[in-house]
């Protein structure tokens, strides 16, 4: 299973520290990276069953083996790209605590080790910028990753997944 290893001693034990496992996909031109633990599967996307009033970025739900998931479009959720679902467009199935949420992202790239250390925090911006669901930022060669703290946002009150009591007794 994708969960076992997950967490690796590098260098042989000297001061490289614990290396973990993220998994990175694309949403428009930006790669994001988020903790492979969170990831239940990967599945190619098919149009969700709508719900009546749900924001933009809550596509709507599927059944999968019997358990009711929502599915939230990340691209529209972050401004980022267009919505167009191509061949390669994905849903990334996540366990966040005892809901299952599906994310739809453009492509998923590969799984990938990060220490600890090769994250950096992301910069302060502007009040315009919400950087609290950004664990850090991550250069690999030419790429450039954006390490996201996906159960702090699928969680968040402005997702509308988790009722605004059981949220409460989490914080």
């Amino acid at each position: 299973m994708v969960q076992e290893n997950a967490a690796q001693k590098t260098d042989g034990g000297q001061e490289g520290g614990y290396a973990q496992e993220y998994l990175t996909y694309t949403l428009g031109p930006e790669e994001y990276a988020i903790d492979i633990l969170k990831v239940q599967e990967i599945r190619g996307y098919e149009a969700p069953t709508t719900i009546a009033n749900a924001p933009a970025f809550l596509k709507g739900v599927i059944n999968l083996r019997g358990t009711i998931v929502p599915i939230v479009d990340l691209r529209i959720k972050f401004n980022v790209g267009t919505a167009e679902y191509t061949p390669f467009t994905v849903v990334i199935i996540l366990n966040i605590g005892s809901r299952v949420v599906g994310i739809v992202v453009d492509s998923v790239s590969d799984v990938t080790m990060l220490r600890q250390e090769q994250i950096r925090p992301a910069p302060e911006f502007a009040a315009t910028v919400d950087t609290k669901y950004i664990n850090g930022l991550c250069t690999l060669g030419e790429r450039m990753l954006i390490v996201v703290d996906i159960e702090r946002l699928m969680l968040s009150s402005e997702m509308a997944l988790v009722d605004q009591a059981a949220e409460s007794r989490t914080q």
